[in-house]
């Protein structure tokens, strides 16, 4: 009898421990978390939304892995009024970067490439790269100095390569990538990968290797080394890997045609900051990408998701690396992930960690996120951050930008945290 009660107990406690690791879609009320604070974010989007300030967004909070708070705001489009949903797609740009460095990550973690490993050697055209000198804007040529040393892979995780970005970067390396054709990533590209990264490999750096945070194409080339390294697409390589063990349900590179309904229209603003639709050619982004067949997986900026399907990411790592009874990144690995990395002073009062940007003491006493929290946004509006100390996720999705009355993602922040008992 003793025996059974004994397998009774720890088997009890096994399933508690794997439902304790899934986020549920229920909502549920958490004791230290005061709703009738919380419910001031349902009428401050209603408020931005009938000045006409935002057309639509969906938040979402996850406290000690119950999620509390779930929800749709506004229209998913301005024209047909229809209603967002808090299971839309979105367009998710710069929220790729943390899950490309994951996969990353992962195979470090078997063994397949050092942190501090030269790039080249599974690119050989990054090897001796060079630095930026001297350039003349009018005809885009230029001179170029010896770098100091290689381009390594956490180089690349932390922005700190000498990569800028095309299309959104400094005037003097977007004018060179331009002319070089190096895709952003953002949108759609009919581009070899690859090939895009060896032209890459040959063009110079805006600075030299380690010395500056300098936000660029460092993913892209990430998910291009996925592919070398793992000989899987990279798409294929998330939905083995990451997607399918998770139940990412509603994560992907090619959106499925029966699932486009759920993604919700893109906005920017005219001249006098007013809500106007992103036209396809608008920045040279086509905001139909998601559903365009394409081949050119950028590990920076090619991935759409739900907040939900995100928040499932972001459990992962505050349950060091577990879930869904799946160890997906080692413990002491997924604490590396979100360990600082840089010398104090590349990010203000912040830092930036193997793939996240994270939150510094001095900033922490400014706000209402506390110390060690890890964030970033994508380009179309969408936001995160997860908060190891109170063991929070917070998801503000949107699709519009630029955004004048932005400062809804700040008055969030202290509605969340002014909530928590």
């Amino acid at each position: 009898m003793k025996t059974r009660f004994l397998s009774f107990l720890i088997l009890s406690f096994v399933v508690c421990t794997s439902d304790a690791q899934i986020l549920s879609p229920v909502l549920k009320a958490h004791p230290k978390v005061d709703d009738k604070r919380l419910a001031a974010i349902d009428t401050l989007l209603k408020n931005y939304v009938a000045k006409n300030w935002l057309t639509g967004a969906v938040t979402l909070i996850v406290k000690d892995n119950q999620l509390i708070h779930y929800k749709g705001h506004g229209y998913a489009d301005a024209a047909t009024k229809k209603p967002m949903q808090a299971d839309a797609i979105f367009r998710i740009m710069s929220q790729s970067k943390a899950i490309t460095s994951l996969a990353i990550l992962q195979l470090f973690e078997q063994g397949k490439l050092q942190l501090d490993q030269p790039i080249y050697q599974f690119i050989p055209e990054f090897k001796s790269p060079t630095v930026l000198n001297n350039f003349n804007m009018a005809d885009s040529s230029y001179s170029t100095l010896p770098s100091k040393r290689e381009i390594t892979f956490r180089d690349l995780l932390t922005h700190t390569s000498g990569i800028d970005y095309s299309g959104i970067g400094s005037d003097k390396m977007k004018a060179i990538y331009a002319k070089a054709g190096i895709p952003s990533g953002l949108g759609e590209s009919k581009d070899k990968l690859l090939e895009k990264m060896k032209v890459l490999g040959k063009l110079p750096l805006v600075h030299q290797p380690g010395e500056k945070f300098t936000y660029g194409l460092n993913t892209d080339l990430l998910g291009c080394l996925v592919e070398i390294i793992s000989g899987q697409s990279l798409e294929a390589y998330m939905n083995e890997h990451i997607f399918e063990p998770m139940g990412m349900k509603d994560t992907y590179f090619n959106v499925p045609m029966d699932k486009i309904s759920r993604l919700p229209a893109v906005y920017t603003e005219d001249k006098n900051k007013q809500i106007i639709p992103w036209a396809p050619t608008f920045r040279g982004i086509n905001p139909n990408y998601p559903w365009m067949p394409k081949s050119y997986f950028s590990g920076g900026a090619g991935l759409s998701a739900t907040a939900f399907d995100y928040a499932i990411f972001l459990q992962m790592i505050l349950n060091g690396g577990v879930y869904n009874g799946k160890q997906i990144l080692g413990r002491r690995t997924a604490e590396l992930m979100i360990s600082p990395q840089l010398e104090p002073g590349l990010m203000g009062n912040d830092n930036f960690s193997l793939g996240f940007s994270i939150t510094g003491e001095k900033s922490a006493n400014l706000n209402m996120r506390t110390k060690g929290s890890f964030s970033w946004g994508g380009y179309y509006g969408t936001t995160y951050w997860a908060d190891p100390k109170e063991k929070l996720i917070v998801l503000i999705m949107t699709q519009h930008t630029p955004n004048s009355h932005s400062d809804f993602n700040a008055k969030i922040e202290n509605i969340i945290y002014g909530s928590l008992k």
